[in-house]
This record gives structure tokens, sequence and C-alpha cells, in this order.
């Protein structure tokens, strides 16, 4: 089951540009990410550059309508994530747990929506794009998933 763990710092919406973290909190994590890596369920992580930094596509009436950062009101913002591959949910949220995170940080678990988690008529309308799934070798048989392809 993959999950993805996001990073939501108690001060994300307002962190200014180029705020980094101390050479400790890195340290700290770094032997984090290394633990997640050796166990052998990290798949993807990366950190995020402040909202104030980013752009938001919203679509009102269909048309989008770019805005760009800081974004009024925004809060519970991730500045960063992992996606892990684990065994359960309860799996997921024990490595979570186990993040050397500061006060008033927290971090949101989500399991990723799998092919086989989509109803079967839904199923089927996506097997004509082919060119945009991915196929994983498992225990128990092929996972799709899509991705974006050039």
């Amino acid at each position: 089951m993959r999950f993805m763990m996001l990073m939501i710092p108690g001060n994300g919406e307002s962190v200014a540009p180029g705020n980094l973290p101390d050479v400790d909190g890195v340290i700290a994590m770094m032997k984090y990410n290394q633990a997640l890596w050796q166990a052998g369920v990290l798949l993807a992580l990366d950190g995020l550059h402040p909202p104030s930094m980013g752009a938001r596509v919203s679509f009102a009436d269909g048309r989008p309508m770019v805005a760009e950062g800081p974004f009024a009101g925004a809060k519970d913002v991730p500045s960063g994530y992992w996606m892990i591959d684990v065994a359960s949910r309860d799996e997921a949220i024990a490595w979570a747990s186990r993040c050397p995170a500061s006060a008033g940080e927290a971090i949101e678990v989500r399991q990723v929506q799998e092919f086989t988690d989509f109803p079967v008529d839904v199923q089927q309308a996506l097997t004509g794009h082919a060119d945009m799934q991915v196929q994983d070798a498992q225990q128990d048989g092929p996972r799709r998933r899509f991705i974006a392809t050039s």
C-alpha cells in the first residue's frame, strides 16, 4: 500500500522565500530519511518551497484562473512529502510517528488511490490509456497506476 506523508509546518503559510531549516534539524531529518530507505519503504521524498513562491490555479466557471502566492487564508500547507510503500495504514502512521518533527509541525498520512480502488466501469474506461500506466510487480500480482507521459 502506498502512502503519502505530508509535512505540515506550524508556520507554513508565513515562511519567507529562502528560509531554510537549521543544520541540526536537517541532520535529524536525514537520519530519519535514511531509516526509511534502509527499511525498503521509501519511494520518493522532496521538500517544497513556501506558498509565497508558488501559484494556485483554480477553476471558477470551468476556466483556469492563476493566483500568485502567498495565498490569503492559506494554512496547513505542506512543506514536503514522503511517498512510502508499506503493508498497512498502521505501519504508515508508525513511520510518521518516528519523524523528528519540531513543535507545531504535523504529518498528514494519506493512502494513494490504486487502479483497483476504482469501480469496474471506471477501470474499463481507463484501460484505453495504456501509455499512462505503470505496472509494478508485487507478490499478489501487478499493480497499475497512472503517470503523465510526454
